[in-house]
């Protein structure tokens, strides 16, 4: 018999690279499966086949979304159409939560059951929405541990599966070769600088952490402000700086002394490397206003919220600004100070609770087929 037919749909780079694991692991258990959906490259080169990729998807914030919303909906339609049509066993959505969260309607609608692999933070915007998803998904697939308890409580069958940023494999911790293959000077300590891995994210963060790299300099020349470039950023988005820029973050982060970090997933591949960092956020005024009125959570950094805890300093919006990123960043270039050591012990304990996974050996993307191939053990022949 023919590997089950199978929709992935992710919609930016993140979900790109987490579902391109997922498409692998399902190849390993059916080599012959069909798999289709949105994504990127990376997913592209496991055998997914596009309808669509999410350079056209990677729209964030309530006004920006809505100026695209005769795209989305036509897209949906196909969706949902190219489903039936191709007898579909399994979807499994990846983050991506707007969209994604009606590609789980429209299956579970059509009576075709879903896997939601990064569940979509309805816990952090409201609280009853956890409900819906449990209502559209037969199992979700976490990667965050306090999640999944969150999610049971709603009726969810949420497993936490690992974070798929520990699958990745750890950069040489060899700082002079890494100085060597990007122009840098291996005596400077590295001051790490993400502004996101959307064009309109670094078009709002980089002057502004580029300033403050500039204010951490006037007090500590030695400092040496490097950028890390996403790949599917235009170059010229990055010509405001005169910094150097790198593709390569997980290695930036394994050798930077200190970093400043758009929120995001970032602050959990900081953590895990264990480098210290300050955590920055601006989106448009009226996104942000809706924001404030309906975020239900403490903190905004995913770092912060693994730890139950503020370990790194989070500055939103109009706090956001060169001078408070350097004041706070500054003290953590200093490898004997107090607030340095303070927040790396924190760090190490938002790896160790990342590391508790459930669903036994096998990395993340592997669990995850494994609670792919159960659902589609689970429906009649």
């Amino acid at each position: 018999m023919s590997g089950p037919t199978i929709l992935l749909t992710a919609g930016e780079p993140s979900g790109d690279l987490h579902g391109a694991g997922v498409a692998r692991a399902l190849r390993a258990r059916w080599p012959d499966a069909r798999l289709f959906g949105l994504g990127g490259p990376r997913m592209a080169a496991e055998g997914v086949e596009l309808l669509a990729r999410f350079e056209d998807l990677a729209v964030m914030g309530f006004v920006e979304v809505a100026s695209r919303l005769p795209y989305f909906m036509r897209l949906l339609s196909d969706v949902r159409r190219q489903m039936t049509a191709r007898g579909t066993r399994l979807v499994i959505p990846i983050d991506y939560p707007g969209f994604n969260l009606r590609i789980a309607r429209a299956a579970t609608e059509a009576r075709v059951p879903v896997l939601y692999y990064i569940a979509p933070q309805v816990w952090a915007w409201h609280r009853s929405r956890m409900k819906e998803l449990a209502r559209v998904t037969r199992r979700v697939a976490v990667i965050l541990p306090f999640e999944a308890d969150l999610l049971r409580s709603a009726g969810a069958d949420a497993r936490f599966v690992g974070h798929p940023l520990l699958d990745l494999p750890e950069p040489p911790a060899d700082l002079p070769a890494f100085a060597r293959a990007h122009g840098l000077d291996a005596a400077r300590p590295i001051l790490a600088i993400f502004p996101g891995s959307r064009q309109q994210e670094v078009e709002r963060h980089l002057e502004m952490f580029a300033a403050a790299a500039e204010i951490v300099r006037a007090e500590r020349p030695d400092t040496q402000p490097v950028i890390a470039r996403a790949q599917h950023v235009p170059e010229e988005t990055y010509a405001i700086t005169p910094y150097p820029r790198v593709l390569d973050s997980h290695g930036l982060l394994r050798h930077a002394r200190a970093a400043i970090v758009k929120s995001g997933t970032t602050t959990l591949e900081a953590a895990i490397a264990e480098t210290p960092f300050v955590v920055a956020y601006r989106t448009h005024p009226l996104t942000y206003w809706l924001a404030e009125r309906l975020v239900e959570v403490d903190h905004v950094a995913l770092a912060n919220l693994v730890a139950g805890a503020r370990v790194v300093p989070e500055l939103l919006q109009d706090a956001a600004t060169p001078e408070a990123l350097a004041a706070a960043v500054t003290p953590l270039m200093d490898e004997g100070s107090a607030k340095r050591r303070h927040m790396i012990n924190g760090l190490a304990g938002v790896r160790r609770k990342l590391e508790s996974a459930e669903g036994g050996p096998g990395n993340t993307a592997t669990r995850v087929a494994t609670l792919a191939a159960e659902l589609i053990g689970e429906q009649s022949p």
